[in-house]
């Protein structure tokens, strides 16, 4: 089916609660100012709407004057990636600037370029994916594939990935932009204290330069394991307490509530090379080909750190391990599969650089 840029009635009621990381009035980290920058009492002044952002109309739930749509993909053909929204600084998830966030860019997804990208229903509607009925990963054991579907993804929610999910979609993150935590965030036990309200996620948020990596002084630090999991709900469950998070608290481990079969620790070979899946949550070696990895940092293919730090890391550590997000954007990007890089390009002995050559520097 060809991907649909209406947005489902249905999904913006259910996530207005979603992605507004930094909303009208903030400028740190907490939600301040005025607070009809951000909601309006009866969605009425003097007989217009008041829920403009965006160019909806409303009423929106919470009293909101924007959607997670609205604010997040604001001026959807524009030449920005981050917008100012009544006198704020909003980072977009989809636009034409030609630099893209970290996450990347859900324009890449728009004319049914389905595996470039989340097909979330916000943007592409129900059943936008004419290939994929559900995550590619998903285990077939403990993986729900009733409920894990990707006629249903949302930004936030019970399918979802920003905010708590539960049977009702307008969880989300309700509430968490008066308590977010701008920067280091190593404690995530609720949406406001997490990594980018991503429920359990530690890292290190850029406020350098907000929602980039732009090189190696000025970046997010993503927090990851020496050691790749067990994905079993009867050894390390994703949804504890009824509520599903990042059951080791890294973003590949995030990854894995939907794509289990990928970081699983049989199911990618054990520990050690040779793997069966290319790992996540494994540390780099400093050896043989790796070595020149370890010397420096490279913001378009993001290690892991073991620890939180409290500011950039501006080079390798020993402890440095590979993450989804080394190869993957997490929104989307231009190339099949929501790679970084076009890996059609990527040949042994051609000579080449990036994608797989950031770490296996002597197959070029």
């Amino acid at each position: 089916m060809k991907s649909q840029r209406t947005y489902s009635v249905s999904a913006i009621i259910g996530l207005s609660f979603s992605l507004i990381l930094f909303i009208p009035g903030n400028s740190s980290g907490k939600v301040t100012g005025p607070c009809s920058n951000c909601h309006t009492m009866h969605n009425s002044q003097g007989g217009s709407s008041m829920a403009t952002y965006g160019g909806g109309t409303g009423p929106n739930p919470v009293l909101l004057r924007g959607t997670c749509v609205g604010c997040h993909a604001y001026n959807i053909a524009g030449s920005n990636n981050v917008v100012d929204i009544n006198g704020s600084q909003i980072p977009q998830v989809w636009h034409n600037a030609g630099t893209d966030l970290a996450a990347g860019n859900f324009k890449y997804v728009d004319g049914a370029d389905y595996g470039k990208g989340h097909n979330v229903i916000d943007f592409f509607g129900t059943n936008s994916d004419g290939v994929l009925d559900a995550p590619p990963g998903l285990l077939p054991v403990g993986g729900h594939p009733a409920i894990i579907n990707d006629a249903y993804l949302t930004c936030t929610g019970f399918i979802g990935c920003h905010g708590i999910r539960s049977q009702s979609i307008g969880d989300g993150v309700k509430g968490a932009h008066h308590g977010n935590v701008d920067g280091k965030c190593d404690t995530a036990d609720t949406v406001a204290n997490s990594y980018r309200f991503l429920l359990g996620v530690k890292g290190l948020e850029n406020t350098t330069n907000r929602w980039q990596n732009v090189d190696a002084n000025s970046h997010n630090e993503y927090f990851g394991a020496d050691t790749p999991m067990d994905v079993n709900c009867d050894i390390l469950c994703c949804h504890p307490s009824g509520i599903t998070r990042s059951p080791n608290n890294t973003i590949s481990g995030f990854c894995a509530t939907c794509h289990g079969q990928f970081h699983d620790k049989t199911e990618i070979g054990g520990t050690t090379s040779p793997f069966q899946r290319h790992p996540t949550d494994i540390v780099i070696k400093n050896s043989d080909e790796y070595e020149a990895a370890k010397r420096t940092y490279n913001a378009r293919a993001p290690v892991g750190r073991t620890t939180v730090p409290d500011s950039v890391i501006t080079g390798a550590t020993e402890n440095d391990v590979v993450t989804c997000l080394s190869c993957h954007a997490a929104h989307a990007s231009d190339y099949p599969d929501m790679l970084k890089w076009d890996y059609t390009t990527m040949i042994a002995g051609g000579g080449g650089s990036g994608g797989c050559f950031t770490c296996h520097t002597e197959k070029n």
